[in-house]
């Protein structure tokens, strides 16, 4: 618990130093399980509208739960790793809970951005981000790309 508390005040050190030099924070999650084109579309162009992109990251424990034992395929480490070699992302945050509502409350990000495949209205954390003047952001999906879909393609 201690670690956590400590991840905590430093990621809100950081947005309020980034929100005192008047940057912009955009904030997208996700499991990011075998990184492909459509992640990276997604991400792209989430980045651009904002000057800090936050990506939350679930946790293993958390993939497991929401796509089965199965997944993921790469460890929370080497997700996050791949994640950070693109320059466009400014920082990546693992989070444990089933939802990222509390990272969201923690960061309080100016740009909630998820893909298509989501409806604003069951946007987790969307209620909180028009309450505090910020904006939710649905970004259209790069067709023919999933991780579901490169696993199962995989096997054949």
């Amino acid at each position: 618990m201690e670690k956590k508390i400590l991840l905590e005040n430093k990621i809100v050190n950081k947005c309020k130093l980034w929100k005192s030099h008047s940057k912009k924070i955009v904030f997208t999650n996700g499991c990011f399980d075998l990184l492909h084109k459509g992640h990276l579309d997604l991400l792209n162009h989430a980045s651009k509208l904002g000057d800090i992109l936050i990506v939350g990251l679930n946790s293993d424990q958390s993939v497991k739960k929401l796509k089965g034992v199965s997944r993921p395929i790469e460890s929370q480490k080497i997700r996050k790793k791949n994640l950070l070699k693109y320059k466009f992302i400014s920082d990546v945050i693992i989070f444990e809970e089933m939802t990222p509502l509390n990272l969201i409350i923690t960061i309080k990000p100016d740009i909630l951005v998820k893909g298509g495949d989501y409806i604003k209205g069951n946007i987790v954390g969307a209620k909180e981000i028009v309450k505090w003047g910020g904006i939710v952001k649905i970004i259209k999906l790069t067709p023919g790309y999933s991780t579901t879909n490169s696993i199962e393609k995989s096997k054949l």
